[in-house]
């Protein structure tokens, strides 16, 4: 017989689902400022605890020294990425015509080395390097295009937003997280509150794994970066350089490609190729190396099979993009912890 109660879980369902598919991606802001306040609030407890401080000063001070945090590293990373478009502007003439001073050189030499060769062969080859050549062309042609470049531009102003509407909400939520906690439970009955209880105990735990494992998944990058970049790239800026990749790549939207993929342009536009393409190189393997281990990590920190998670983390890519690999294995979290806090049965056979 039908019952309410399977009425009522497949009505909640259904909410999950829609506030998934359409409320989420565009409250990314304000989910990930919960979240944050949430990943600080022991250390708001422990400096109430410590220093006898009542919750708002502790609040406001460990408020400015996260955001003191992150406005260095915003700081760092900008003023160095605006310095950098700087100088390659300058330097990107002079540097074009090195580049086609080389490629006749190149030219001049493949001429000499085939020397002997069938005509076939010699126009084969010479047309693969022209080919080469013009698609190089294209590609950073294509990405300094004018539409792109204003593509960025444009988003500039809605991530600003977007960044002052997370500040704003993560000192709010600072603020008003014990009190929003307890109008939670009051709304819940006392069978309720304990699965409430149980789940986000569970929730917790997980989202400890999971940022074990990201921290491991990226000592592991730290070590290819730096053993790639110290015996085979460049050792001169080798350790700095595999610091940097490591800081980035702990964030897990960003990664490694944050990082390698403008060094890598910035040679292709110098005329350093083989650096360039050295550095696309590390750039794939650390890739790969990251969507190879993450979902092993992540299973073993967080009591969830790898496969799962992997299948997570590509459908969650596919319906939001990056982000997708995060909120894709957290909705599968939080629809296992569920159900094993009772408030999702699936009793019931085919």
């Amino acid at each position: 017989m039908f019952k309410k109660e399977y009425v009522k879980y497949a009505l909640l369902v259904l909410f999950i689902l829609l506030t998934a598919i359409f409320i989420l991606p565009v409250s990314v802001p304000i989910i990930l400022a919960l979240l944050t306040a949430i990943i600080i609030e022991p250390v708001v407890k422990f400096t109430q605890k410590t220093f006898k401080w009542k919750r708002k000063p502790s609040v406001i001070a460990n408020f400015i020294f996260f955001i003191s945090i992150l406005s260095g590293l915003l700081y760092f990373v900008i003023t160095k990425l605006i310095s950098q478009l700087i100088y390659t502007s300058n330097v990107i003439p002079f540097h074009l015509n090195n580049l086609t001073g080389i490629w006749i050189d190149i030219q001049n030499n493949l001429f000499k080395y085939t020397e002997g060769l069938p005509k076939e062969v010699v126009s084969s080859i010479q047309g693969k390097f022209d080919s080469t050549l013009e698609s190089m062309k294209e590609a950073l042609l294509d990405l300094l295009s004018y539409s792109n470049i204003t593509a960025l531009l444009t988003n500039i102003p809605n991530f600003l937003i977007s960044f002052i509407v997370f500040i704003i909400a993560l000192f709010l939520f600072m603020l008003d997280l014990e009190k929003l906690r307890a109008k939670f439970f009051y709304l819940l009955s006392e069978d309720s509150a304990e699965k409430v209880t149980f789940m986000s105990s569970s929730l917790k735990k997980v989202v400890i794994g999971f940022m074990k494992a990201q921290i491991l998944a990226s000592f592991i990058i730290l070590g290819a970066s730096l053993i790639g970049l110290l015996f085979i790239i460049t050792p001169k800026y080798a350790i700095i350089m595999s610091i940097v990749i490591w800081i980035v790549d702990i964030i897990p939207i960003l990664g490694s490609i944050a990082v390698l993929a403008p060094w890598a342009i910035y040679h292709y536009l110098t005329g350093d190729v083989i650096l360039g393409t050295k550095l696309t190189v590390l750039a794939i393997i650390l890739l790969v190396i990251r969507r190879a281990v993450e979902p092993k990590l992540m299973g073993s920190q967080m009591g969830i099979s790898p496969l799962a998670i992997l299948i997570a983390m590509f459908i969650g890519a596919k319906l939001f993009g990056f982000l997708g690999f995060i909120i894709g294995p957290f909705i599968v979290i939080i629809c296992i912890t569920a159900k094993e806090a009772g408030m999702i049965r699936l009793n019931f056979k085919i």
